[in-house]
Formats: C-alpha cells, structure tokens, sequence
C-alpha cells in the first residue's frame, strides 16, 4: 500500500491507498479484501498505533471489519496487508468486551491522574508560602 500524509481526509479515497491525517489523528483506507467500505482507524493511545519509519506505515493491534459484510482481517505491516484468520462470533465479542475495559481503565487512571496533578498543586501552593529553615 501507498500512504499520503493529509490534513483532511478527502471525500473520494483510493484503494490501496493509507490516508494519513496527523491533525486529526487518523488513518482511513478503503478495505484491503476489495468490498469498497471504508475503513477508519484513530491513532489514540486506547485504538491504533501508527508507526511510520520514513518509509513505510504499520498500524497495529490488527484491523478487524466485523461490522463489514466481508468480515475481513489484516495487518498493515510496513505497508505491505498481511492477512489473518476469520473470528467467530465469540471471539469478536470477546475482542469488543476487552477493549471496552482497556480504554475504561485508561480514562480511569487519567481521571485519577488528573486528580493527583490538582492535589500536588495545591500542596505546591500552599508550600510555597511557607519558610523553611
């Protein structure tokens, strides 16, 4: 597959095609098994991860079309769609069921994070007033 970095991703997307937008962070293409659906993939740290090496993409986890007619699954590895295996029906609810509870626990730890930051701060202000020896 090519890649384009772009600030928008254009109404007509080609196939073969990776359309990158760093801005937005997101990475749309047309389905690797030739259906025509689009696929949407957001580089967020609970959804795909984008490496580009200067020369070539690789998104991971795998991008599984479950929603799709077609059912595919891939890899984008360095540019170049390595195919997997079907699910079953279990394992996708499996897979739904997993990554709900990583990007829940993700928001937790940064909701908690959050606080801490605040509470640190307020320490750091209220220390800030005060005369050490």
């Amino acid at each position: 597959m090519q890649h384009r970095f772009v600030e928008y991703i254009p109404e007509e997307i080609s196939e073969e095609i990776l359309y990158v937008s760093m801005q937005y962070g997101t990475v749309v293409h047309k389905c690797c098994c030739g259906c025509g659906q689009e696929v949407v993939t957001p580089i967020t740290p609970t959804d795909w991860k984008l490496l580009y090496d200067g020369e070539s993409i690789t998104l991971s986890p795998s991008i599984g079309n479950w929603s799709f007619k077609c059912r595919s699954h891939y890899f984008i590895k360095k540019s170049e769609i390595v195919w997997c295996g079907s699910w079953s029906n279990e394992q996708v609810v499996a897979e739904k069921s997993r990554d709900s509870l990583n990007k829940e626990q993700y928001f937790e730890k940064q909701t908690n994070n959050s606080k801490l930051n605040a509470i640190w701060a307020k320490i750091k202000c209220i220390l800030g007033g005060v005369k050490w020896l």
